[in-house]
């Protein structure tokens, strides 16, 4: 996983984005992700919405896109540095989410999302580091034993030692299918401030 997500998230009402350190009577105790790494209580009435659990919606209604591999891919092809912000023109925020996600779908994840996916890539690139995939290991060569020659005794075959395979643990699915990208804002929020939100309705026209 290049950027870890598991311990951080978008929490309704607070701007940026936070890592989760424990749980309290009343809420939840989060540490800022920026330089000055405040701790808080994050009431227990606002949304948490873990960026690991987040995804975003393609054409295929059984398709969607982890945020963990959204940003590989945006990593991928921009490097650290994002190439659009919060205010960016609508043309270069589509044209950057086309770009990482082809098939993405027009008609449920909106500007407002495009623009969270911007600011969040932002947050995390800069504060945690990009890890690349551990390379795999090339396989051991096997020596070969010498034919014996006529004068010289043969060689005592060496005891071929048996390599167990470490068990790599599988990747745990994401729990939600469209989270916070593919939902609508309930209400406007400043840029810089991505907020959880319900599911938009089929129904509900793409955003301006």
């Amino acid at each position: 996983m290049p950027y870890e997500l598991q311990e951080l998230a978008a929490i309704s009402g607070m701007p940026g984005l936070y890592r989760l350190v424990r749980a309290a009577r009343h809420g939840v105790l989060v540490e800022s992700l920026d330089e000055k790494a405040t701790r808080t209580l994050a009431p227990a009435r606002n949304k948490v919405s873990l960026l690991s659990e987040i995804s975003i919606y393609t054409q295929d209604p059984d398709q969607t896109v982890p945020l963990t591999e959204v940003f590989e891919r945006i990593y991928q092809k921009h490097g650290a540095a994002s190439p659009v912000t919060a205010k960016s023109s609508e043309g270069e925020l589509t044209d950057f989410l086309a770009g990482v996600i082809p098939d993405y779908d027009r008609d449920r994840v909106y500007l407002s999302d495009i623009k969270k996916l911007a600011t969040w890539y932002g947050i995390v690139s800069k504060h945690r580091p990009y890890q690349a995939a551990p390379a795999a290991e090339a396989p051991a060569t096997e020596t070969t034993a010498e034919t014996p020659t006529a004068d010289a005794a043969p060689a005592p075959k060496a005891k071929r030692k048996s390599a167990k395979a470490a068990e790599e643990p599988t990747a745990s699915e994401p729990l939600s299918t469209g989270g916070v990208i593919g939902a609508t804002d309930a209400a406007p929020t400043a840029a810089g401030n991505p907020e959880a939100t319900t599911p938009a309705k089929k129904s509900r026209k793409k955003a301006e």
